[in-house]
């Protein structure tokens, strides 16, 4: 469909972008985000279904409810890798509409299993292994998007993608318990499953989990498809995008996506089980969704005041934000001889998501400046068209960085929900993840401190 290719694309022409350009882009960035929603909302599926198992009859151990909850983490981080350099081989509208469409085997491979409460605990693990291609769209997404939009915008280009696609987790936690709780689908859904709590007898569809998504996808594949475009200049092979293996800021903003990004997905993919494991009067689904509702509103807004002032100085301040919200989740959980109080817990983690979030955004508007200024800074007195293919060259490093950062990030979705369950089994708390959380999280204010964010940085942004 050569109709779909986009011949010319150049976001920085003043011009260009006020005649074309921006009614092209914002078109496409509209069709992307709901198909990002709903791949966030697959991804982080289990961390919601784990907490109804054993009401649907499943007999589970806490531990293996924790790798229930990872395993999503792991395998859409994993596959972030690969689809970080996809966009630019195959075109973005190809890509998101297939990447799209392949959320379908997740969610009707649950659908089935989540029937039948004899279903083997190696399914249950590949089904939550499936749902990590949720994960992995997250990549090409935002690498699609970073190439319709000029320097100015792509903070907030990038972060209403990002921040309101991330929202497909809050919804997820959210709708899923309300949809499990009736027959959606009646003869078509299956049977429910039946408990008793204090002598009444219940009913819950859990395979409603996995059904609800098929007719949504479905609608979001085929928008995808006949309404999104190609940019011919975009396309790069993958040899050509791999130079940012050799770029060392690819590295540095690797490390700082996984204190920002990755604590927000896996506080998200933890949040409900922790909650249920410290605090087992308190129904997590309850909350569940609160801080992930918060995470994916302020991205946007970390996004939006980083074109203002800068993402270094908003990510810097953000590490040393989440350090203190961390204390105060420390200061409120249970210990020895503490109940620990649960409102106080569950607001300092609502806090740690939103500073998550800005630090989403931040990062991501980081990731571009710093890459077209050294490309810029390389072609400087060369001319005008090597300053042109600069920017050019820039865009696809920048995509291909935001990507490949996204995959490392999410593999915080898996560490996170990991760190808790080996905490709790080893010491019955979960004090010393949280304290390992603190140093890494040092480590990312040192980082932005020194390369990025004091006056004399060699890279500031």
């Amino acid at each position: 469909m050569t109709s779909h290719v986009l011949k010319r694309w150049e976001p920085e022409n003043t011009a260009f972008w006020q005649q074309t350009g921006s009614r092209i882009a914002h078109r496409n960035l509209w069709i992307s985000i709901p198909a990002l929603m709903l791949a966030f909302s697959i991804w982080m599926l289990w961390s919601v279904v784990v907490v109804n198992l054993d009401l649907a009859g499943f007999q589970l151990s806490k531990n293996q409810l924790f790798w229930l909850s990872a395993m999503p983490a792991l395998s859409g981080a994993t596959l972030r890798v690969f689809y970080s350099f996809l966009v630019p081989i195959f075109g973005g509208r190809r890509w998101t509409a297939l990447s799209t469409a392949s959320l379908l085997i997740p969610a009707l491979g649950m659908g089935f299993a989540l029937r039948d409460p004899s279903t083997s605990y190696p399914m249950l693990l590949a089904l939550a292994l499936m749902c990590g291609l949720g994960g992995g769209n997250f990549s090409s997404s935002m690498a699609n998007i970073s190439f319709f939009f000029p320097k100015s915008r792509k903070g907030i280009a990038t972060g209403l993608n990002a921040g309101i696609g991330n929202l497909g987790v809050s919804i997820a936690q959210f709708c899923v318990p309300l949809a499990i709780s009736a027959s959606m689908f009646g003869a078509l859904g299956g049977e429910p499953q039946r408990y008793t709590i204090d002598g009444a007898q219940h009913s819950i569809w859990l395979q409603n989990a996995g059904f609800m998504w098929v007719p949504l996808i479905l609608a979001s594949s085929l928008a995808a498809w006949f309404g999104m475009n190609d940019i011919a200049d975009a396309r790069a092979s993958f040899s050509e995008q791999a130079i940012i293996f050799k770029r060392k800021h690819n590295w540095l903003m690797c490390w700082l996506y996984i204190g920002t990004f990755g604590s927000f997905i896996g506080f998200s993919a933890g949040f409900p089980m922790l909650t249920k494991t410290l605090f087992p009067e308190i129904n997590p689904t309850n909350y569940a969704f609160l801080g992930p509702l918060v995470g994916s509103l302020t991205r946007p807004l970390g996004g939006w005041v980083s074109d203002k002032i800068g993402g270094a100085h908003v990510t810097l301040y953000t590490f040393i934000a989440m350090i203190l919200a961390v204390l105060g989740v420390l200061a409120f959980t249970p210990g020895q001889g503490d109940a620990g109080s649960f409102t106080g817990f569950l607001v300092m983690f609502i806090l740690l998501f939103g500073f998550a979030g800005l630090g989403n955004g931040s990062t991501f508007r980081m990731i571009p400046v710093i890459f077209q200024t050294a490309r810029l800074n390389d072609a400087r007195g060369k001319g005008e068209q090597a300053e042109k293919q600069a920017l050019i060259d820039a865009s696809k490093e920048s995509a291909a960085v935001l990507g490949f950062s996204g995959a490392i990030g999410a593999y915080g979705g898996f560490f996170i929900p990991r760190s808790f369950g080996t905490s709790l089994d080893l010491t019955g708390s979960a004090s010393a993840a949280l304290l390992v959380f603190i140093g890494f999280y040092v480590t990312c204010v040192v980082i932005t401190w020194w390369f990025y964010a004091r006056s004399r940085a060699a890279t500031p942004c």
